[in-house]
């Protein structure tokens, strides 16, 4: 178990805190979602109640190693100061010959936040690529040596970038030595129902998977079918898995690419894997598309867009006995009605044996976007702020970020 930020002094020293501000912007830059935030704040408000001086850092966009006036954080230095009640500065350069003055003129109970830690390319050299050249380590090791010279504590409180090795993710702590390196209370959350809940689940342990490419999840499903008691498949990659069992899939999303894959996983999963019985089907995604409901083969031209009534009452079936259930990705193109009723349908299902008991787990991205959308937040356990991060965590994946980080 890794020590988190409640289990260290922060009164009166420079805390140095990694969270993910990658909040989602209008044309005018304004945010229009600012749950990222949020999530973060028991983190921020714990070390600013506790006397810490708060030098707060973020990625947003894709800014690719350069100064792009869109991917500022300024949008979030100004929700970040209405949400705490003072301001809030951002801190445009801070890797001068000297400590900012922001940073060294900060007091206690109080935050700074860095400008895009992305508008330096040194922040996404890739470990492989410094490996290989030894000039490119050194320049990573600068870069982050500037901001471990800002810090007697560094938090990493950024989940959906645990699974990268960039340097204000790997490096910094790699460099810190001796001094504090803990996770917040965000990433403690993320380890708890990802790690330890999966570890030994209650059962019956229940796994839908959805989304577009059986590629995608290949790894997950290699990693759960030891675990898991059932893999409910939904979303397009439904059509690759179908392929493998020579149906027709007609003008369906599939891999040909991945049949082999599909069928030896249905081998190794035997009566564990389950697939849909029916799909709703139809010749374009439109939300006046006509619309059919297709079990076995599917005509020429038709797509299927969503699980079908038999699916889904199938599935209601199995949801309804877990004890344990992770949700990692939709069940067809919920973002255009009426191919929505099945991704819905699940959320609702997943948010009803929550209620009586069950711990539920739903993964980043999507798969949150719709329980979101359903109104359904607050009848799951638990909600995965990382898309790319939680998929990796459930294929097995170490996190170096995490892993560097000081044990309890």
């Amino acid at each position: 178990m890794k020590k988190s930020i409640d289990q260290v002094n922060v009164e009166g020293k420079f805390v140095l805190m990694r969270a993910d501000f990658n909040v989602p912007l209008d044309k005018q830059l304004h945010i229009t979602d600012d749950r990222r935030i949020v999530e973060a704040l028991p983190t921020i408000k714990y070390i600013l109640e506790h006397d810490g001086r708060l030098i707060l850092m973020s990625h947003l966009g894709r800014p690719d190693g350069q100064i792009v006036p869109k991917y500022s954080l300024a949008p979030v230095a100004k929700r970040l100061s209405e949400l705490l009640g003072h301001e809030v500065l951002l801190v445009p350069d801070y890797l001068g010959d000297h400590k900012p003055e922001a940073v060294t003129k900060l007091r206690k109970g109080h935050a700074v936040l860095l400008e895009n830690v992305r508008y330096y390319p040194e922040e996404e050299i890739k470990g492989k690529d410094a490996k290989k050249d030894p000039a490119l380590d050194i320049k990573k090791r600068q870069f982050a040596r500037k901001l471990v010279d800002l810090a007697e504590v560094y938090v990493n409180d950024a989940f959906g970038t645990c699974h990268r090795d960039n340097a204000s993710m790997h490096t910094v702590p790699l460099l810190m030595g001796d001094r504090p390196k803990v996770v917040g209370f965000l990433v403690q959350k993320e380890l708890k129902f990802l790690g330890e809940t999966l570890k030994s689940p209650a059962r019956p342990f229940v796994c839908v998977l959805g989304g577009a490419k059986v590629s995608d999840k290949i790894g997950v499903i290699s990693n759960l079918l030891p675990k898991c008691d059932t893999i409910l498949i939904g979303g397009a990659m439904t059509y690759t898995f179908l392929l493998a069992r020579g149906e027709q899939v007609g003008a369906s999303l599939a891999e040909p690419d991945k049949v082999e894959e599909a069928r030896r996983l249905m081998q190794m999963a035997g009566d564990k894997l389950k697939l849909p019985i029916d799909s709703v089907c139809a010749t374009e995604i439109s939300s006046s598309a006509t619309t059919q409901v297709c079990s076995g083969n599917i005509p020429a031209g038709m797509k299927g867009l969503d699980i079908g009534p038999k699916t889904i009452a199938g599935f209601r079936d199995v949801i309804g006995s877990a004890k344990t259930i992770v949700w990692n990705g939709p069940m067809g193109v919920f973002e255009t009605p009426p191919f929505n009723a099945g991704t819905f349908a699940m959320a609702e299902a997943i948010a009803k044996v929550t209620d009586n008991g069950a711990t539920s787990i739903v993964g980043g991205g999507d798969s949150a976007a719709a329980i979101i959308a359903s109104g359904l937040e607050n009848r799951i356990s638990h909600i995965s702020t990382g898309g790319g991060a939680s998929l990796e965590f459930l294929e097995g994946k170490p996190f170096e970020a995490v892993e560097l980080l000081d044990n309890s």
